[in-house]
């Protein structure tokens, strides 16, 4: 059962992890899906992120977003270059911690009004930096710009796969993947 738990999991990259309805596809109990997921967690199959909860936002809770170790395993391109943001973010957020010691945790935002970014890096429990990953370069998404208001996020990038172009267009900095990634390292 544990393996049908994790083979469902690639198509549910990126989205709200619903621990109800993997429940009721497998058929079993919410509490042995809660403890299977901790199980996968701890054998760094699946990572789970959680909703940023703020007094500033009114923020949904409880409901994780799920990402794998192994992005490759994503099918959907969309989600696989999300995946592998989320895990060049989550390395990061690590190396800030282990090596300089900073209170840092990788977060999602999303409220109940339907704006929603990816990442958020916070520092003390502070937002230090949000990150939205799309494949082609379009507008920037007004939920970046909502959230950095809001929470007043001091960096705030939409982190374009195929994109070429670095600009910033009203605070929010849109740039390619390849600078962004390697800034991080």
């Amino acid at each position: 059962m544990i393996e049908q738990l994790a083979d469902a999991i690639p198509g549910r990259v990126g989205s709200l992890l619903s621990l109800n309805a993997l429940r009721e596809d497998l058929e079993v109990s919410h509490r042995a899906v809660t403890r299977w997921m901790g199980v996968l967690e701890r054998l760094y199959h699946v990572v789970l992120l959680r909703p940023f909860v703020s007094r500033r936002v009114a923020a949904l809770k409880k409901m994780p977003k799920a990402y794998l170790w192994d992005w490759s395993l994503v099918g959907d391109p969309a989600a696989r270059f999300e995946n592998m943001v989320a895990l060049h973010l989550l390395k990061f957020c690590h190396m800030l911690r282990d090596r300089e010691g900073y209170d840092v945790d990788l977060w999602y935002g999303r409220d109940r009004a339907g704006h929603e970014v990816d990442f958020l890096v916070t520092v003390d429990r502070k937002p230090w930096l949000a990150a939205d990953a799309t494949l082609a370069e379009t507008a920037i998404d007004p939920s970046l710009r909502y959230f950095r208001d809001r929470l007043r996020i001091p960096w705030v990038y939409q982190v374009v796969k195929d994109g070429t172009r670095d600009v910033v267009d009203r605070g929010v900095r849109c740039v390619p993947a390849a600078t962004f990634l390697a800034a991080l390292a």
